[in-house]
């Protein structure tokens, strides 16, 4: 382990142990305590060589001081905001990248929701949004938590979230930060484990650029990974992260498309997974029934949507 990893580490396991509060998800809890011990089912390359091509090389020798002031402004406590939610939103530090996807630093999932810092173009992260199928070629989506900050209560694809600034999650080679960050939130998130969504199913279909705004205090600017995977799996929602769970096949999705469009049962969806389901997923769907996924992978274009 270089010294780099173990000082990371070392801060990341010290500054998360001393504020872990007593609401905090088990499961979260239990999946920090494995991220610093290198669980096996993450993986990494051979070797991670410093080069043009590595994030983690770029970010630890960009300015200290620049980085350090992404991280810290604005970070003042929002008295109603659920406590594990709060928790995240000031733990979690989320990767900030330009609009070609290179890494420029880090700041907190707090700062990088503010829509008030996301309109003066300083928050733009990295983020990936998981589309799981079973084999019957169903789709997993989740309903969000009434508790989340950033759209609560909306339908959205089976996993929506950020890799984190951490030398596993940073690795540009093949996707393989984002893929290992997808597994560890699948857990958290929908309590699938490792074992079931192997980091090398994952296959990453290509990237989108967005902006949404949830309610004028909050919102996303993201530059978003698409990973499709097929597995049949456990699933064991987390309370703190999902309101409620649905497989549908594409007529149910168009279905449910339709009474969103209509206001109907009070339906929303989350503004990324339409822009999705809109430009890319049903043609995709396509690819993964016909076992063609890979003629779809488009990873040298960034899609910018809105």
């Amino acid at each position: 382990m270089s010294v780099t990893t173990r000082l990371l580490n070392a801060h990341a396991a010290t500054r998360l142990s001393s504020s872990l509060p007593s609401s905090a998800s088990p499961r979260y809890s239990h999946f920090l305590s494995t991220q610093f011990a290198s669980p096996s089912l993450i993986q990494f390359p051979l070797t991670l060589k410093p080069s043009s091509t590595s994030s983690f090389s770029r970010v630890f020798s960009s300015s200290p001081s620049a980085i350090t002031a992404t991280s810290t402004m604005g970070e003042a406590p929002d008295v109603g905001m659920d406590a594990v939610q709060k928790r995240l939103m000031f733990d979690d530090e989320c990767i900030l990248v330009d609009e070609n996807d290179g890494v420029v630093g880090h700041a907190s999932k707090y700062n990088c929701h503010l829509w008030e810092n996301i309109l003066k173009g300083n928050a733009l992260h990295r983020a990936f949004s998981v589309f799981l199928f079973n084999s019957k070629y169903e789709l997993l989506l989740q309903q969000r938590s009434g508790t989340k900050v950033t759209f609560p209560l909306v339908w959205t694809n089976t996993c929506c979230s950020h890799p984190l600034y951490r030398e596993s999650e940073l690795i540009d080679e093949d996707a393989l930060g984002v893929r290992n960050a997808a597994q560890r939130k699948l857990f958290d998130e929908l309590g699938i484990p490792a074992e079931d969504v192997p980091v090398d199913h994952f296959t990453p279909l290509g990237r989108i650029l967005y902006k949404a705004s949830s309610d004028g205090k909050w919102g996303e600017h993201e530059l978003d990974y698409l990973l499709f995977i097929v597995r049949d799996v456990n699933v064991n929602p987390n309370p703190d992260e999902v309101a409620d769970v649905k497989y549908v096949n594409r007529d149910q999705l168009k279905e449910l498309l339709r009474k969103a469009d209509s206001g109907e049962e009070g339906i929303n969806l989350s503004p990324w997974f339409r822009l999705v389901v809109d430009n890319f997923l049903l043609k995709w769907w396509e690819n993964v029934e016909n076992g063609t996924l890979k003629e779809a992978v488009d990873m040298k274009t960034i899609h910018k949507l809105s």
